[in-house]
């Protein structure tokens, strides 16, 4: 694969390559794209769904019964389905948001555009978002996807991670940098 580069080293990424290039060939990218984006929402939301993901208490059987009916009452497109039901036989419900991720990269790479993971503190609004778009935008030269997620940890700031590049403005990194110096 010329354009998925160091993903396809991981099990995520080798599964994320499988389900992008069986998107691709049917012209599925998007439908895919955006059922799991609906699956990854629901991880977030539904603590019954990330146990079904990572408990191994849940038999092969009852997870893959399990997984079905989820993606049926999310109304998930059938290539996901399939997917969701061989990720479920083999066990590897665990590797959902990791596969999740890589999937959204090869993408966005695949769309001409770069994907940039943002960890914040609170939720964007609409036009922090917007802002921080454009100021990626502009340091990178292409369109930027942004896989954002919420971590009150950081306190405040961000942390943005573009490839192997790592933006850090936590206030927690701060502090740590400041604590650090005062022990001189």
């Amino acid at each position: 694969m010329e354009h998925s580069g160091g993903i396809q080293a991981s099990l995520s990424g080798r599964y994320a390559t499988a389900l992008f290039e069986l998107a691709r060939d049917s012209g599925q990218i998007e439908a895919v794209g955006a059922s799991l984006a609906t699956v990854k929402s629901a991880l977030a939301e539904s603590g019954d769904l990330k146990a079904l993901t990572t408990s191994p208490l849940i038999t092969r059987a009852d997870s893959e019964k399990a997984i079905a009916a989820v993606a049926g009452s999310l109304g998930i497109d059938p290539i996901t389905t399939k997917f969701l039901g061989l990720l479920a036989e083999n066990r590897r419900l665990a590797a959902l948001p990791a596969i999740i991720r890589d999937f959204q990269t090869l993408s966005a790479r695949h769309r001409g555009e770069t994907t940039a993971e943002v960890v914040t503190a609170h939720p964007l609004d609409d036009g922090q978002m917007a802002a921080l778009k454009a100021r990626l935008k502009s340091m990178v030269g292409s369109e930027v996807m942004v896989d954002a997620s919420v971590d009150p940890a950081i306190l405040g700031g961000l942390i943005v991670r573009m490839g192997s590049r790592q933006i850090d403005g936590s206030i927690r990194t701060k502090l740590n940098a400041l604590a650090t110096a005062m022990k001189g």
